[in-house]
């Protein structure tokens, strides 16, 4: 079992951390983002902001869902740390004939072999780099908006194991099939 809970979680200079009314707010040089604690399980941690770092803690009784939630809230503190100071970002790829991938104004425009082109608002927070006609880069503050942005992104078509072709993430490896014999 994961014991990230019990670290920890230092905060860097030029980053503010405070706690309201089951919010805690992480403010940095790329934005801000909130980390909600008045949750029905969220209930069952505390969080303690004091000497440059914060620490979670479960209260009560240490049952499956009070661990598990321990090791969350500690993670979704951390990565709204990460994300104020670094950022996130997803790096895609595009494979088949005449796919593509263009910018214009706020929305991500997709050829991916369709009879039309798939128009995807960017959402706000997030920004979309196009560095070659089929490879781009999904950047944000917020990691759960990146990801689910990329994942919307990647169904559109999704990569068959044949040829290869569609809409991938930078990293991901294809597992390919051999073909029909005769």
């Amino acid at each position: 079992m994961s014991r990230a809970g019990k670290n920890l979680i230092k905060i860097p200079s030029g980053v503010t951390v405070v706690q309201n009314d089951g919010l805690i707010s992480v403010k940095g040089p790329k934005g801000e983002l909130f980390v909600r604690t008045d949750t029905a399980n969220a209930g069952k941690v505390a969080v303690e902001i004091a000497d440059g770092g914060v620490t979670v803690t479960p209260s009560g009784d240490k049952d499956a869902a009070t661990r598990s939630m321990w090791g969350t809230m500690a993670r979704n503190i951390k990565q709204a740390i990460t994300g104020v100071t670094e950022g996130f970002s997803k790096s895609m790829g595009m494979k088949g004939v005449g796919y593509k991938a263009v910018i214009k104004g706020k929305d991500l425009v997709l050829t991916a072999g369709y009879s039309h082109d798939v128009v995807m608002p960017i959402p706000n927070g997030l920004t979309v780099d196009v560095t070659a006609a089929t490879e781009f880069t999904i950047k944000g503050i917020d990691k759960g908006m990146v990801g689910e942005f990329a994942d919307k992104v990647r169904r559109v078509r999704l990569p068959e194991p044949y040829k290869g072709k569609g809409i991938f993430y930078a990293d991901e490896k294809i597992h390919r099939k051999e073909g029909k014999k005769k």
